[in-house]
């Protein structure tokens, strides 16, 4: 684990010492755990051009972290990119002046992040919606009210203008929008339904990933079984909260992680997949001009489909 010593991001400066936990680890590695929404490359470009320093010295990506080293390192001043539009085909699956809701694919990043400033859900709403978009997110996440995972499929809502953007954002901070997910999980569960409670926050050991602890944020699941099978089952999960992994987290914690999740399940499966089968089916909400309640279901994806059938 690290400790933070001082962390003054205003001043793009952050201090920080390592603890046992770090040891011989390379500084890139460390690095890349303290702050998960950069990319490896961008942070090479930090080691590379000397604005990572330990023990006031500068170091390349290769260095061996030791015990109680002072890791300096700075950010270089924001710039807010040029985020292009980009002519990627979009799965709509409802769409009006005010909202849009996609039906978003495997391994799409929701919105660009540094190092990665193409081929997201982003630059794709962007083309599609020409400058239809709320901007209440700044540049780099236009129209974007809610995420999911870059590995979870399903519907994300998207708005077009800020006085849509206020009013779903008050509905999710409300808890007030019907999201369901379907899932496939390891192992049989003992209760057909069940809800799912427990705080969750930063992992301590690991800053990529989260956990329940008794310092984050409420969170609660319900779930109820779709269909079993010899070693998996096929659930539907309703989401009360938003909590970042919620699902992932919940489910891992009752000793039924998602099938795929190498995070917080198993390492490997003998299926070949692409991260966790999990697929935001269904999306409903007030719409924010009409006041009429909208209810959206993105079909499962094929992948998805040919795991159920080679399961049974």
């Amino acid at each position: 684990m690290l400790m933070t010593d001082r962390t003054e991001m205003e001043e793009k400066n952050i201090v920080l010492v390592a603890d046992t936990e770090q040891e011989d680890e390379r500084i890139d590695k460390v690095l890349a755990a303290y702050m998960e929404d950069v990319s490896r490359s961008f942070l090479q470009k930090l080691l590379k051009e000397g604005r990572v320093l330990v023990n006031e010295r500068p170091v390349r990506a290769s260095y061996r972290v030791r015990e109680n080293d002072v890791i300096v390192f700075q950010i270089p001043p924001a710039v807010e990119p040029d985020i292009l539009a980009e002519d990627i085909p979009l799965s709509v699956l409802y769409e009006d002046e005010d909202v849009l809701v996609v039906d978003k694919p495997k391994g799409m990043v929701v919105h660009p992040a540094p190092g990665h400033y193409s081929g997201t859900l982003v630059n794709a709403i962007m083309f599609h919606c020409k400058d239809g978009l709320s901007g209440i997110n700044g540049v780099l996440r236009p129209g974007i009210v809610h995420r999911i995972d870059r590995d979870t499929t399903g519907s994300v809502i998207i708005c077009k203008n800020d006085f849509a953007h206020q009013e779903i954002a008050a509905q999710l901070k409300e808890h007030s929008i019907n999201r369901k997910y379907h899932a496939i999980v390891c192992g049989r569960l003992h209760d057909k339904e069940g809800t799912i409670t427990g705080a969750i926050g930063r992992d301590k050991k690991d800053r990529k990933k989260m956990a329940i602890c008794p310092e984050g944020k409420p969170a609660v699941t319900h779930f109820r079984v779709l269909q079993e099978f010899s070693a998996y089952t096929y659930v539907e999960c309703k989401l009360e909260t938003g909590r970042t992994h919620q699902i992932r987290v919940h489910m891992a914690s009752i000793g039924h992680p998602l099938l795929g999740d190498e995070v917080y399940g198993r390492k490997s499966s003998s299926f070949q997949l692409q991260g966790q089968c999990l697929h935001a089916k269904t999306l409903g909400f007030v719409h924010p001009v009409t006041k009429k309640y909208v209810e959206v279901d993105a079909p499962l994806p094929a992948y998805f489909q040919h795991l159920l059938e080679i399961l049974k």
